[in-house]
């Protein structure tokens, strides 16, 4: 289905989310009526630790997106009664990858659910020259573990059809391989006279990208460098400095609108 998972790449994923959580039924499904689940599809529900009666989004072989109830679920297989059919999509038609550079406290735990309900999907961890380190993060307290949890239930509290996949805390050339395995690599940089980001998707309309968010005190010189010699393209989100969290929201908003299914 165009519109859902990521590119075919084999990029690591450190929760269980992307196409494999997607819930799909072999047959157009009947409201109201009991429907067996295949085991692919009983498998995804695991994915999502869903437990009977609890309520899902699936996908039928005509693309429609559904809302059901589970009735039955055992080690053979599953069961839902589907209740609703969704009037559209609720997986966006733009791949979006966010790559945020780690930030302080609990700020990632914010980017990870806002990005989520933005339907963003996947949500890349770095390190960069002015970022923190995991090992600070998790110095008091780990917390580390906690953010495939968050990702679940921000996706189960928005009716996500997909749990966004995230990938481990990576580095800076690891950021530069992945962003160029999609139609537009964007770079948000504060510099002066950098092309707005809202022109550069009206330029390009892509239907993949990713987003490179950096830390608070921004990239470096030769960051900046690096990713303009990669393709990448450097943009404005305005005339007002950011936190590093709000530039994230904000410009997973904005490509959603422009590009995407917000506000349609």
């Amino acid at each position: 289905m165009q519109g859902i998972g990521r590119p075919d790449l084999s990029w690591p994923c450190v929760n269980r989310g992307g196409r494999g959580s997607l819930i799909r039924l072999e047959t157009v499904p009947v409201l109201d009526k009991e429907l067996a689940l295949s085991p692919k599809s009983a498998r995804a529900l695991t994915f999502w630790q869903a437990r009977t009666g609890q309520i899902v989004t699936l996908i039928d072989p005509e693309d429609h997106y559904c809302r059901g109830r589970l009735t039955a679920m055992t080690d053979s297989g599953a069961s839902v009664v589907l209740f609703a059919q969704l009037p559209g999509p609720v997986e966006s038609p733009l791949q979006i990858t966010v790559f945020q550079a780690l930030p302080e406290k609990e700020r990632f735990e914010l980017v990870l659910q806002k990005l989520t309900e933005l339907g963003v999907h996947r949500i890349v961890p770095f390190q960069s020259q002015r970022s923190t380190t995991l090992q600070e993060r998790d110095a008091l307290q780990r917390k580390s573990h906690r953010w495939p949890d968050v990702l679940l239930r921000a996706a189960r509290q928005c009716r996500r059809a997909m749990i966004p996949e995230l990938g481990p805390v990576t580095d800076w050339s690891q950021v530069m391989s992945e962003a160029k395995a999609t139609q537009l690599a964007l770079l948000l940089y504060e510099g002066k006279g950098q092309l707005g980001l809202a022109r550069a998707l009206k330029q390009t309309q892509p239907s993949s990208l990713s987003l490179i968010v950096g830390p608070e005190g921004g990239f470096s010189a030769i960051e900046v460098a690096a990713a303009e010699e990669r393709g990448v393209v450097t943009v404005s989100l305005g005339p007002r400095i950011l936190r590093t969290e709000t530039a994230a929201i904000v410009a997973a908003g904005v490509c959603q609108a422009l590009c995407g299914d917000l506000a349609e």
